[in-house]
């Protein structure tokens, strides 16, 4: 009875022990498999030793081995890495200290054709080296921070910021001394003077650029900085508005001489035309006048008739005036005009007084000889 009991459980048992030997199988059989992508490198080692190393075109697709843990396979990234530390404060040669950001491109190396040994294979220097790419990135840091601060020791602030003209973009001209800092510090990187190998034969890293992206100056003093710089502006705008001022008195000047001038012969002329006008205007007169002197004299009494006499005008004249004997005998061969119109201020015999708006009755008094 009790070995009927257990019957079904052996069974199930077994199945188990079936499916997890299966399982083992599948495992160890997947083990044995490796697939090499085109976007890594892969290293295969058996028992601590470096058996295969798939770092080349050709090496793209599957591959076998022993199952694990006899052989492990360890894989790396073939791509273009970048590393973008946060800045560091340098000093430039004249002591002064900035905060310069650079970033940095960087990869594995590709392996080269003629390279057939394992350990001289690009991938497996930087695996024996560093291992990982935040201790590569690591040892960038700080290789690329003691190269930058001795490349900007050498230079003077002023020269850093140094700009011909910020009107004009970028154009096909020399480069710049931050391009050429960024040249310089991108070759010494790849090997120093001192060195014998280059980072990629020591440590299989190829250096593709390093760049700088970004100048500051440190927190603690950028309110002083700017204050400085403010004040240089404003030294460099009062001079050009001096320059303006000068300029534009001279202009004025000449302005002011030329209207002078231009005035001076405008009076000038306007002058001479009066003068010939007046001239002109008394030739005609003594020609009209000797053409018809009594007709002249007549008109003229009129006119001054026009403008002494209106209808508030009350004239007292003497018996022998001439005004009173045009208006009393008419025009005559004997009678005496005179040849001036008579105006506001005097006659031949007598005063006169202009006439007035506001007086009600204006009086010409006249006296006898």
């Amino acid at each position: 009875m009790n070995n009927n009991e257990n019957s079904p459980l052996q069974t199930a048992m077994k199945r188990l022990g079936l499916f997890a030997g299966f399982a083992v199988l599948v495992a160890v059989v997947a083990s044995c498999i490796v697939f090499v992508d085109e976007t890594e490198f892969v290293i295969s080692e058996r028992l601590g030793k470096i058996s295969a190393v798939y770092d080349r075109e050709e090496d793209r697709g599957i591959h076998f081995k022993l199952p694990w843990p006899v052989e492990v396979v360890r894989r790396f990234d073939r791509r273009t890495q970048l590393f973008d530390p946060y800045g560091r404060e340098v000093f430039t040669k004249d002591k002064k200290n900035i905060t310069v950001d650079t970033f940095v491109c960087w990869k594995i190396a590709e392996s080269k054709a003629e390279t057939n040994k394992l350990s001289d294979r690009p991938v497996v220097r930087f695996f024996r080296s560093l291992g990982s790419v935040d201790l590569a990135e690591s040892r960038l840091d700080s290789r690329v921070r003691s190269i930058l601060s001795t490349q900007i020791g050498q230079v003077e602030l002023d020269k850093l910021f140094q700009i011909q003209d910020s009107e004009i973009g970028p154009q096909n001209r020399e480069a710049g001394l931050l391009q050429k800092l960024s040249t310089s510090v991108r070759d010494l990187v790849v090997q120093r003077p001192s060195e014998s190998e280059s980072i990629q034969e020591r440590l299989g890293i190829e250096i593709v650029d390093v760049r700088i992206k970004r100048l500051n100056f440190p927190s603690g003093n950028q309110q002083a900085v700017f204050e400085r710089m403010k004040s240089e502006r404003q030294k460099i705008a009062e001079r050009y508005r001096s320059a303006g001022s000068a300029e534009s008195q001279v202009i004025r000047s000449n302005a002011e001489r030329q209207y002078n001038e231009i005035l001076a012969r405008a009076k000038a002329d306007a002058e001479r035309i009066r003068g010939e006008a007046d001239a002109e205007s008394i030739a005609i007169l003594n020609a009209a006048h000797s053409q018809d002197r009594q007709l002249y004299q007549t008109l003229r009494t009129l006119d001054s008739y026009e403008k002494i006499i209106n209808e508030r005008t009350t004239l007292v004249l003497s018996a022998n005036s001439n005004l009173l004997k045009l208006l009393t005998d008419g025009l005559g061969e004997n009678i005496s005009i005179p040849l001036s119109p008579i105006d506001d201020r005097s006659t031949d015999t007598g005063t006169t007084r202009p006439p007035s708006d506001s007086d009600k009755t204006s009086t010409v008094e006249e006296s006898g000889p």
